[in-house]
């Protein structure tokens, strides 16, 4: 079985409206975890933690389907001789 990598990361968001970060360089990176159980658990802890400022905001992005995506990007690139 594949394994299903998790990234928790967050920041503070030019508007909450929005998904643009103030400061892409002052990004949170809060870690990569092995299922989205354990990243649910500390996307909520952080997002619990910065409750009080409505323009911070943590996100889950599923980096096994980065993975999935470069597969099948391999396969078509295959099936037509890239």
């Amino acid at each position: 079985m594949a394994q299903k990598l998790h990234l928790v990361f967050g920041g503070e968001l030019t508007d909450p409206g929005k998904t643009v970060f103030r400061d892409v360089s002052a990004i949170h990176i809060v870690g990569i975890f092995p299922d989205y159980a354990s990243a649910y658990l500390a996307w909520k802890a952080e997002a619990q933690r910065t409750v009080d400022n409505a323009h911070m905001r943590y996100f889950i992005a599923h980096l096994h389907r980065l993975r999935e995506e470069e597969s099948a990007g391999s396969a078509i690139a295959d099936a037509f001789g890239a």
